[in-house]
C-alpha cells in the first residue's frame, strides 16, 4: 500500500509503481496515527503527512488548484498515452476536501488554505451551478458534465479557504443540493455523505 522510501500512498498497492494519486493522501488522519497509533510507526506516518503537504501545492495547476489524477513519486506529472499530461478528473475531486480537512484539524500547512482559494476561485469563475468535473491542470475543460460529487468535496474546501461570498457560496450550494441517485448515486453519494458530515462539523476526532 505504501512506497516507504518516499513515504506515499502508492496508487495500485502490492506493484513495485513508481506514482501516486494526490487524492490518495490524507495528511488529517496521518497525524492522527503518528500521535495515538502503534508507537512504531509514529515517526513514519508524521514524516508522510508532511511529505503529502509539501506534495499537494507542487502538483496542483498554478493558478486552478487542479490536482493531476496521478503523478510520481517525484511530484512530476505523468504524460499519456496521448502524450498530454494526467488531467484532473474523477479521484482529484477529493483532493481539496483531503487538504482543507487536513488544514482545519491541524492548520500545519498554510499552503493548503491557498490551495482552497485557488480552486474555489477558479470553479466559481466557471459557474458554481455549472462548471464541469474534469479539466486540464491549467484550466481547459474536458467535460461537458457537472457532477454532485465535485460540488461536495469542493464546498469542504470552505473549511480552509479565506471567509468570503465564494467559500460561502460553495457551501450554500451543497446544500441546496438534491441526494445523488441514478447512475452516479455511488461515488457522488458518498462524496456528497461524507462532504456534509465535514461541512456540519460532524465529520471530528473522537480523542
Amino acid at each position: 500500500m505504501v512506497d516507504e522510501d518516499h513515504f506515499m500512498i502508492k496508487f495500485v498497492p502490492n506493484v513495485n509503481v513508481n506514482f501516486t494519486d494526490a487524492s490518495y493522501h490524507l495528511p488529517a488522519f496521518y497525524e492522527l496515527w503518528s500521535r495515538w497509533g502503534p508507537e512504531e510507526d509514529r515517526e513514519f506516518w508524521a514524516k508522510a503527512a508532511d511529505v503529502s503537504r509539501d506534495m499537494f501545492p507542487k502538483v496542483t495547476g498554478p493558478e486552478t488548484g487542479l490536482t493531476p489524477d496521478r503523478n510520481y513519486f517525484d511530484y512530476s506529472p505523468m504524460i499519456g498515452r496521448d502524450g498530454t499530461p494526467t488531467p484532473f478528473s474523477y479521484d482529484s475531486w477529493r483532493s481539496v476536501s483531503n487538504w482543507s480537512v487536513d488544514y482545519s484539524w491541524w492548520h500545519k500547512a498554510p499552503q493548503e488554505k491557498v490551495l482552497s482559494d485557488r480552486v474555489q476561485k477558479f470553479l466559481f469563475g466557471q459557474g458554481i451551478s455549472t462548471f464541469p468535473d474534469r479539466y486540464t491542470l491549467d484550466g481547459k475543460p474536458l467535460s461537458d458534465r457537472h457532477s454532485v460529487g465535485i460540488v461536495a468535496t469542493t464546498a469542504v474546501g470552505s473549511l480552509a479557504a479565506s471567509a468570503g461570498p465564494i467559500s460561502k457560496a460553495f457551501v450554500e450550494e451543497l446544500w441546496k443540493t438534491p441526494t445523488p441517485s441514478g447512475e452516479q448515486r455511488y461515488y457522488d453519494g458518498l462524496l456528497y455523505l461524507m462532504s456534509l458530515m465535514h461541512c456540519s462539523g460532524n465529520f471530528r476526532i473522537i480523542e
